[in-house]
């Protein structure tokens, strides 16, 4: 028996360390084939010995049974948001007001970190005496969600810290985010499925961390970087970058591309420099984080409201590029509102090919003066969501046709009324049926009754046989 529960030790050290080696070192040292030989025996022993098994056991990272229902958790030191920086100018504004604050002389550099603003889902880790017990969202910076179950099925975070004597009680914080190809991955195989996609990784990412079914969380190959230290008890440091050595110590995954600046101009460097090559990463970023490296000078900076004063969110611009709007299409919601969409020739922007955009209504039409034929200036609003943001007249060859709103819906042919003082315009049809279709899929969607199985192809063709007509039906 001693012989058993010493390979099984073995086990559990030899996965986690070529998990390591694997998910955050990019450095496997075995075969694929050879992991899953190590890990199928792991969990032999443990069938045979359920009483062994440990929540830092590697095979407790595959999924749990599901849950019914998120518990709370009570961040021990709040999780802070941070204001924004949109220019160069506001962040040398940022840096005047840090060292008036901290009567520093307005020649002298203050050392600062800079690192990548990763667009993702805010998390906390809570180790105690080295074990991973505790993995909770930001939620509102107070009181988070308990999702450490689904926390657990990231590879690249440890279940145990891989330090001699670790803290009584250490907090890691980072972000969980959906590489771009694991995001693409996801999305050709729910457009297989006819399943909604998914509008960005940060969103896809966001919904993984919250499953119910962590079983969920770990087929949708999440990432990790930790990029600050929370609450801890029994060790302490000087800086943030020392905090940070010891994260990537401990066996947590810390972003490589983080620089300490000494001056702001060495930030405004640094942040001019990856607005140009964000999409040269596997992941996407959305800007630039920069912070007081001394925790001293942190400390005596304080916050404000539910910021700190010692950092700062460079938000990198929208980006823009031309195309040309070929046409304009009419979709019908489940209110019966009628948006009009930009159909136009793809384009790359902001890292993904875009070739329709909201045009919101008929005044924003009139307002920017949009034709058929247009030459469009486009960018994703909050880098999701792409819209049109003017017209290239220079562009303009006089071929151009004006845009205009039906009077009969698209889909069911009824009348289209727009009411007085109102911006949209919908169909009146009592019984459309592109508004029973986004009915129905907003009914049974993950907000609202979330119906496993039943996707938007399975609603048309239960409307085309007449076989449903409203939520009662189903």
């Amino acid at each position: 028996m001693t012989d058993v529960r010493d390979e099984l030790l073995q086990l559990r050290a030899a996965l986690e360390r070529h998990n390591h080696l694997y998910y955050v070192l990019d450095q496997p040292e075995i075969s694929d084939a050879e992991y899953d030989r190590l890990f199928r025996r792991l969990v032999e022993i443990e069938r045979a010995h359920p009483d062994w098994v440990t929540p830092d056991s590697p095979s407790q990272r595959v999924g749990a049974p599901p849950l019914e229902a998120f518990t709370s958790v009570t961040h021990r030191a709040p999780m802070l948001s941070l204001a924004n920086a949109f220019a160069a100018e506001e962040l040398r504004a940022f840096d005047a007001r840090l060292k008036r604050l901290l009567e520093r002389d307005e020649g002298a550099d203050l050392e600062y970190v800079a690192e990548l603003k990763l667009d993702g889902l805010a998390v906390s880790l809570v180790y105690e005496s080295g074990v991973l017990t505790t993995g909770a969202t930001r939620g509102d910076g107070t009181t988070g969600e308990n999702v450490t179950l689904n926390l657990r099925t990231l590879r690249s975070i440890p279940l145990r810290l891989t330090v001699a004597n670790p803290p009584p009680v250490f907090e890691a914080r980072g972000e969980a985010l959906m590489f771009r190809e694991a995001f693409a991955e996801l999305n050709r195989a729910r457009a297989e499925a006819e399943e909604p996609l998914f509008a960005n990784p940060r969103n896809a990412a966001a919904g993984a961390i919250r499953q119910l079914d962590s079983a969920v969380t770990a087929s949708r190959r999440l990432g990790f970087f930790a990029y600050a230290v929370g609450f801890t008890q029994g060790v302490a440091w000087a800086r943030h970058t020392e905090a940070l050595e010891f994260l990537k110590a401990a066996g947590l995954p810390a972003n490589p591309h983080t620089q300490p600046c000494r001056g702001i101009e060495q930030v405004v460097e640094f942040c001019t420099d990856w607005q140009e090559r964000r999409h040269t990463l596997p992941y996407e970023i959305d800007g630039v984080v920069v912070k007081l490296d001394s925790l001293a000078l942190q400390d005596q900076a304080g916050t404000v409201s539910r910021s700190p004063r010692w950092a700062i969110a460079y938000k990198f611009p929208a980006e823009q590029q031309r195309t040309r709007l070929r046409a304009v299409e009419f979709n019908v919601g489940r209110t019966g509102a009628l948006t009009p969409v930009a159909l136009m020739d793809p384009v790359l922007v902001a890292g993904s090919t875009v070739s329709r955009a909201t045009l919101h209504n008929e005044d924003e039409i009139r307002r920017k003066d949009v034709r058929a034929g247009d030459t469009v200036v486009i960018q994703k609003a909050g880098d999701v969501i792409p819209e049109v943001v003017e017209v290239v007249l220079s562009e303009r060859t006089g071929a151009e046709q004006e845009i205009v709103f039906p009077t009969q819906c698209p889909s069911c042919g009824a009348e289209v009324c727009r009411p007085e003082g109102e911006a949209v315009a919908r169909c009146t049809g009592a019984a459309c049926p592109a508004q029973a279709q986004q009915q129905l899929e907003h009914f049974v969607s993950r907000g609202a009754m979330d119906l496993d199985g039943v996707g938007p192809a399975l609603i048309e063709q239960l409307l085309a046989a007449r076989l449903v007509k409203d939520a009662a039906d189903l």
